[in-house]
């Protein structure tokens, strides 16, 4: 293939991330690509990529000859020559329209090659690592296994089982790079959010009051909707719970009748109470954690425990750090031992959090650290946990206009709880990509002020919290 000869038009491995989560993204790419700036986050993730990649090759070098492609032909010299490892190959079929480009080409006994990808994930069954190693397999033209470096040092190998998936995406791809007309979506508040065209489909889906802006309506559930003659906003409002059929994700008088307030509240902006929440009674302290899930060994290192104890001022913010995953059992004793500091303090303890993340972790480390049985993690997991989370009641007694019900979208609304983080773009991404940001930074000074931002937003989280609680005993007195 001519080095100056477009790809724009082919089937790539990499287009299969965007085709499992949205075929309109993939056709907008091929057909109305828009620049993007790669956030700070993704860039990290591209960066702890790199280096797993660069790792698997130091250890490959260290085995065999390794040699760097640096065009289609040369990739073909060297797979002639039968170089062990090629690094960095590319692979065309003009005639079906397919390009890839493996990280690892490794010559098998049988002179042929088994194409190799290190990825972070720490499962070779997400679809699109299955997709990508299935292309490579089709451009090699055997059927010898692909192999995945997995991100926690596992290697895994993919055989004949992906061939129909890839079969369903070289399908779904030829019909999107042929259509004329970009493809129906619906709205998803975790996907559209990070995509670069939100805005090209935000001002539809709005202009169509489409049922997928609201909170519990999957894209799947207005579609059958949509069947039955309830296809906008405002007519599921004006619906009644007994002429909304049985539809996938929307079973049930209580679903159907929820959904249709969830309609009336974002019309209206009107919050509607199911219930009266029983909150617990005693003296509440607030607790957010902020942890690392890249960390070398891909094990999640808690490097924050944060609490907001009475007062409930900016300087009554408590917290256990650790600099680094070597410390992390330092870290996790730190934290139970500030539990046991509070337990003996106060009579009735109340350990607020905002999902059920903070608890699960807890979970995770006790079984991490054998200490299932420590009688401080008895206590937090046991029936008299002192553990809350205030979204349950949230979730179970109101209906908010909102989109989704996360702790910022509830405490940045204006007509809700109304709190406002002092650094607007900081967000749990963000903390993680400051704390990689703090590991790295040589500077003591920079490095204290950069743990400052951390632990500043943190604070944040905890103040938020106890700002919720404020205005949910108000709201449910």
């Amino acid at each position: 293939m001519a080095a100056n000869t477009s790809t724009k038009s082919l089937i790539k491995p990499s287009d299969a991330t965007a085709w499992v989560s949205c075929i309109r993204r993939v056709w907008l790419d091929k057909h109305q690509a828009t620049e993007f700036i790669i956030d700070s986050f993704n860039q990290l993730l591209i960066d702890r990529r790199l280096e797993h990649e660069t790792a698997v090759l130091t250890k490959l070098e260290n085995q065999y000859p390794v040699i760097k492609a640096n065009s289609f032909d040369h990739t073909r010299a060297l797979m002639q020559q039968g170089i062990p490892v090629i690094y960095q190959g590319r692979l065309l079929d003009e005639q079906e329209g397919l390009v890839g480009f493996p990280d690892f080409l490794i010559r098998h006994e049988s002179g042929q090659y088994q194409p190799a990808d290190a990825k972070l994930s720490l499962s070779e069954h997400k679809k699109s690592i299955q997709i990508q190693l299935g292309i490579y397999r089709r451009l090699l033209f055997n059927k010898l296994p692909a192999i995945v470096f997995l991100g926690d040092g596992r290697t895994a190998t993919l055989g004949n089982e992906v061939d129909p998936l890839v079969d369903a995406f070289i399908t779904g791809m030829k019909s999107l790079i042929n259509a004329q007309q970009q493809p129906a979506a619906r709205y998803s508040h975790s996907k559209c959010r990070i995509c670069p065209y939100n805005n090209h489909c935000s001002q539809e889906f709005e202009a169509k009051e489409d049922l997928s802006l609201l909170y519990g309506i999957h894209g799947n559930t207005a579609d059958h909707l949509a069947e039955f003659g309830i296809s906008t906003i405002t007519q599921l409002a004006m619906s009644k719970v007994e002429s909304i059929p049985e539809v996938p994700y929307l079973k049930g008088n209580k679903r159907k009748y929820r959904a249709i307030l969830q309609a009336k509240s974002f019309l209206t902006g009107k919050i509607f109470q199911l219930d009266n929440a029983m909150l617990p009674e005693g003296t509440w302290i607030h607790f957010d954690i902020e942890d690392n899930a890249l960390t070398p060994a891909r094990e999640r290192h808690v490097y924050l425990w944060g609490f907001l104890v009475p007062t409930y001022t900016r300087e009554n913010f408590e917290y256990v750090w650790t600099d680094d995953e070597t410390s992390d059992y330092e870290g996790w004793e730190g934290f139970l031992q500030k539990i046991d500091h509070y337990r003996s303090q106060y009579s009735s303890l109340v350990l607020a959090h905002y999902s059920n993340h903070e608890k699960a972790t807890i979970k995770q480390y006790a079984e991490r650290y054998a200490m299932k049985d420590h009688p401080i993690v008895i206590w937090l997991l046991g029936d008299e946990s002192p553990l809350f989370d205030i979204q349950k009641p949230i979730l179970d007694c109101l209906i908010l206009p909102l989109q989704g019900y996360g702790l910022k979208d509830i405490c940045k609304h204006p007509n809700l709880v109304n709190f406002q983080w002092e650094n607007k773009d900081s967000s749990s991404q963000w903390s993680v990509v400051q704390f990689s940001r703090f590991q790295s930074e040589t500077n003591s000074i920079k490095k204290q002020k950069i743990k400052n931002t951390i632990l500043g937003y943190n604070r944040d989280d905890v103040i938020a919290t106890r700002q919720l609680e404020v205005w949910l005993k108000r709201l449910f007195s």
